[in-house]
């Protein structure tokens, strides 16, 4: 089995991927996190010198990578990994997978993301809470149709990364 945490930036993908890997002792693959290593570059640096698209374009690589390990994994995928080329589908179509949507409104990614918005290449040219609210908003309706195509939906606000595996877990059970 599979497992895929989808999610807005800021939802807490990484944290309760780590959580889920520790409790089901299934490994661990952050597609951000193994993009920074065979590029040798942050994810930032990747955006700068290398752009959104090729970005994307690796995203899809490891994503396929993954598929085919025989391994049962639990996997972060970046916010924007089930949003682009045919990547949804790959996850949605593959035997054993469950993709988890960790759904949070607007105005709590706001809260969020402005404490961080420098370490994150999609906003961090925005300025005030305003910018990021209707970049945010524009984003979460544009991806919604994506996200919510997820086998296992689950609201992360005022929850501890905990609370949000038991949660997974027992859904999947």
């Amino acid at each position: 089995m599979k497992i895929f945490l989808s999610g807005y930036m800021g939802s807490g993908k990484s944290v309760v991927s780590q959580k889920l890997s520790t409790k089901l002792s299934f490994p661990l693959i952050d597609i951000d996190d193994q993009i920074s290593l065979i590029e040798e570059l942050t994810i930032p640096e990747i955006f700068k010198f290398k752009g959104e698209l090729y970005f994307r374009k690796m995203e899809t690589m490891i994503l396929e990578d993954v598929l085919e390990d025989p391994n049962n994994l639990i996997v972060a995928l970046g916010g924007g990994t089930p949003c682009y080329g045919a990547n949804l589908e790959l996850i949605k179509n593959f035997p054993e997978s469950k993709m988890v949507y960790l759904k949070a409104s607007v105005e709590f990614l706001v809260k969020r993301l402005f404490k961080e918005k420098a370490q994150r290449p999609m906003i961090s040219h925005l300025e005030t809470e305003d910018d990021l609210e209707d970049f945010v908003r524009k984003h979460l309706f544009e991806r919604g149709y994506y996200y919510n195509q997820a086998d296992l939906v689950v609201n992360i606000e005022n929850r501890s990364p905990n609370e949000i595996v038991k949660e997974i877990v027992e859904k999947l059970k």
